[in-house]
């Protein structure tokens, strides 16, 4: 993904600026799913055929997950630890989201096509951090 293909996902072609915005659209994102699985644990839970106990524990971590990626995109120059630390811990959630399903959970057809789709989601938004960090590296030599 070249550093015109991103800036056509992030309208703009600063390579900071880019980076800040996945930042945030994740920390969105994440912070809603978060609220939903802590408000409504009980009704998605029964929809999605996941124990509503495992969604209050899901919300409250992403949660917290949430508002450290905000605090991070928040930031003028966001470290590249962090975003690299916020990249690797979107590949292994989506990696432990799918070996959950291929292996423990045993959801409705809906939350088996949910948890295939954040997944997806949230692999999205590694990818696109990752490649935006990697276009600021480049702009900063």
């Amino acid at each position: 993904m070249s550093a015109t293909q991103l800036a056509t996902l992030a309208p703009t072609s600063a390579p900071q600026s880019m980076l800040r915005r996945f930042l945030a659209l994740d920390a969105v994102v994440t912070g809603t799913n978060a609220l939903a699985y802590l408000a409504f644990s009980g009704p998605l839970g029964r929809f999605l055929g996941v124990d509503s106990t495992l969604l209050l524990a899901l919300g409250a971590f992403l949660t917290a997950y949430a508002a450290g990626v905000g605090l991070l995109a928040a930031r003028r120059q966001p470290p590249a630890l962090g975003v690299q630390a916020v990249v690797d811990i979107n590949l292994a959630w989506t990696a432990v989201s799918l070996t959950a399903l291929a292996l423990w959970l045993t959801p409705s057809t809906a939350g088996a096509v949910w948890t295939v789709l954040q997944s997806l989601t949230v692999a999205g938004f590694a990818v696109l951090q990752y490649r935006a960090l990697r276009v600021r590296q480049g702009s900063s030599d």
